[in-house]
């Protein structure tokens, strides 16, 4: 394996570890007021360590709506937490993967394939499964499938606007994000200073480590690799995400929802296995 494709299976496990952070956090703190100080810590860094590089105003407007894209897409993920597994969540934000040749259809006009398809009903499956086997999903399921399409719009605008400076694209999505968490969190949640120390460590660890270096080394670093490379790699976060639920907080699936999880992953493989960059 080379050095960028080291790097970017360094960030999935990274983002993988988030979901048992996030878990433990919100026992704590409000979902989106989680992210208020996640992103607001983010911001904070980036400005403090790269200052005026990262403020180009070239990529204000293209920050804008990535930022609109990853604050749909965490928001929806961690209030979801609330109702579902950290390891369910996991497996089903990794849905992203299927999603994203759908959502690249209509947007960059890229061509489907029966692949796609195929794929998408696999997953179906998955969720059907990872769920409890019932076609009602909780509530924290489905906030966690509109999460995945988030990110899959988030991963095709990326692509959309890949030849913006990284640096500051990186700056502008988070700081936006930081913007609208904050938005939300004041006229629907109400501000509170978490006391505990144990939000705080689920803070630092996602602000700095999942968000600066996750998002930063993510739009540098992915272009450097093929497509469907990066993706192999990334569909590694959920295994990730699970492990550290385990490890964590003892997070254990049920037989279904192993198989579940299987029939996803599958799905995943299918979509990527023949991706040629």
């Amino acid at each position: 394996m080379e050095k960028v494709e080291l790097i970017l299976l360094g960030i999935t496990a990274i983002w993988g570890f988030t979901f048992p952070a996030m878990k433990v956090s919100l026992d704590y703190v409000s979902p989106i007021l989680f992210l208020v100080y996640r992103f607001g810590l983010a911001s904070f860094f980036m400005l403090l360590i790269f200052r005026s590089k990262v403020l180009k105003m070239s990529t204000v407007k293209e920050g804008f709506v990535l930022g609109m894209t990853l604050f749909i897409g965490h928001g929806s993920q961690i209030i979801g937490l609330n109702y579902t597994s950290a390891s369910n969540s996991a497996f089903i934000t990794s849905l992203y993967v299927v999603f994203t040749p759908f959502i690249a259809y209509f947007v960059l006009n890229d061509r489907l394939k029966r692949r796609d398809f195929f794929s998408l009903g696999i997953a179906v499956t998955g969720l059907y499964l990872i769920s409890g086997a019932t076609l009602h999903f909780n509530y924290g399921d489905l906030l966690t499938i509109l999460c995945a399409v988030s990110f899959a719009f988030q991963i095709v605008l990326v692509q959309k606007f890949g030849e913006k400076d990284f640096l500051s694209l990186a700056f502008w999505q988070i700081f936006w994000n930081f913007v609208f968490s904050t938005f939300y969190a004041l006229n629907i949640e109400g501000f509170a200073f978490p006391r505990e120390v144990i939000p705080w460590l689920g803070i630092i660890y996602t602000g700095v480590f999942a968000t600066v270096v996750g998002f930063t080394l993510q739009v540098r670093y992915q272009k450097e690799t093929k497509a469907h490379k990066a993706a192999l790699i990334y569909s590694a976060e959920p295994i990730f995400g699970h492990i550290s639920s385990f490890l964590i907080i003892g997070e254990l699936l049920s037989l279904k929802g192993y198989l579940g999880a299987f029939l996803i992953l599958g799905a995943i493989w299918n979509e990527i296995r023949n991706e040629r960059g």
